[in-house]
């Protein structure tokens, strides 16, 4: 079982990703909720749109860890029945209500603890509080993220706090397979920040290898071109080349095979070195026909290219359908995206909806009897 106290996004995509995989997750709020049962701009059953995205297939239950008793309780659940404790709380709150690894495992000393922090467990700034947009911002994300010239922008996905959720199932598996070998519990300790800098990591490798601090450069990325959006006469299309072979391969296919021979161009290096003129080149090409026409046209000679989709459009699209990665939960009629991963063939079916607040509280008695 993994008791996971959480609020937000980190935390409780982390406990979405286990109940994916088959763990049975007990999601414990205070009594307002969950902060994502308030997000919009969309809402389902009273909650945001977002709450449901991650905390379907979970138990839910409320629990104020300020009222004595009903700490005691959560102390008790997680003494009698959890493999795994999983927060998110505030720097310092896990220690004030003995919910900290050190206290836990004095009563049970094989289990997992999970904690998922803003600035990290260590460090001057460790008992600072977080959120996706500070990391993206102080981890140098946003330094490189928009328009050359222009204001910095954050990515428009929370890359941050869901990154932070597969870090944190990734160690929580680990320590599981440790804890099954050697008998021992664990404290994995992930963080914000540091998946953010994990998420840097070819900038900050470039950085450290010529001491350039990188640069925006739009659709696009630092090191290979061209690898970035192009309009075409009715949208916009993502055309990527890794190697000089591509390159030529897309050269021939627009017509223009003298680029691949032209001194400025014929390598990734000096097509680095003149990005502006290339980019110029193949955008006043692509322009001149539709997006279906160069999807195909590119498409048969082999070169990696995508159109930039809407969520409508992606949504809808035979490839997600024939996937089958939006489900919809037998008790609810909200599509939502599932795990990422298929097993032998099979990706796992839709969980049931995520619940109202406190919805399990009745299932708690039954839960501690079960252990007896």
């Amino acid at each position: 079982m993994v008791v996971e106290l959480s609020d937000s996004a980190s935390a409780p995509f982390t406990g979405k990703i286990l109940a994916e995989l088959g763990a049975e997750v007990w999601k414990v709020e205070r009594p307002s909720g969950d902060s994502a049962r308030g997000w919009g701009p969309s809402t389902w059953r009273g909650s945001g749109a977002a709450f449901h995205a991650l905390n379907r297939g979970k138990r839910c239950i409320s629990i104020d860890i300020k009222n004595r008793e009903e700490l005691a309780t959560l102390h008790r659940l997680i003494a009698e029945r959890a493999d795994v404790f999983l927060h998110n709380l505030r720097p310092g709150a896990s220690a004030k209500y003995g919910l900290d690894p050190g206290s836990l495992r004095v009563t049970k000393p094989e289990l997992i603890c999970c904690e998922i922090g803003a600035f990290g467990h260590e460090g001057p700034l460790n008992t600072l509080p977080g959120y996706d947009p500070l990391m993206q911002a102080f981890s140098g994300i946003m330094s490189i993220t928009g328009e050359e010239g222009r204001s910095p922008v954050r990515a428009g996905v929370s890359i941050v706090d869901f990154g932070s959720g597969m870090w944190a199932v990734i160690g929580i598996l680990a320590a599981l397979h440790r804890r099954h070998a050697k008998q021992c519990g664990a404290t994995v300790n992930g963080s914000l920040l540091e998946t953010a800098i994990a998420w840097m990591s070819v900038g900050i490798a470039n950085h450290t290898a010529d001491g350039e601090p990188g640069g925006r450069h739009g659709s696009g990325v630092a090191f290979i071109v061209p690898h970035r959006a192009y309009p075409t006469a009715d949208g916009d299309l993502v055309v990527s080349c890794a190697n000089d072979a591509l390159f030529a391969k897309l050269c021939a296919t627009l017509d223009r095979p003298q680029w691949a021979t032209d001194d400025r161009f014929a390598t990734n290096a000096g097509r680095l070195r003149n990005r502006h003129e290339i980019d110029r080149l193949i955008g006043e090409r692509l322009r001149r026909e539709s997006r279906a026409y160069w999807q195909e046209r590119l498409r048969a000679s082999g070169i990696p290219v995508a159109p930039v989709q809407t969520t409508a459009e992606i949504v809808a699209h035979e490839q997600t359908r024939a996937l089958g990665i939006i489900g919809n939960p037998p008790d609810d009629e909200i599509g939502l995206v599932g795990l990422p991963l298929s097993f032998d063939g099979r990706r796992p079916p839709p969980l049931h909806a995520a619940r109202g607040i406190g919805a399990d509280n009745r299932r708690i008695d039954e839960a501690l009897k079960a252990r007896l």
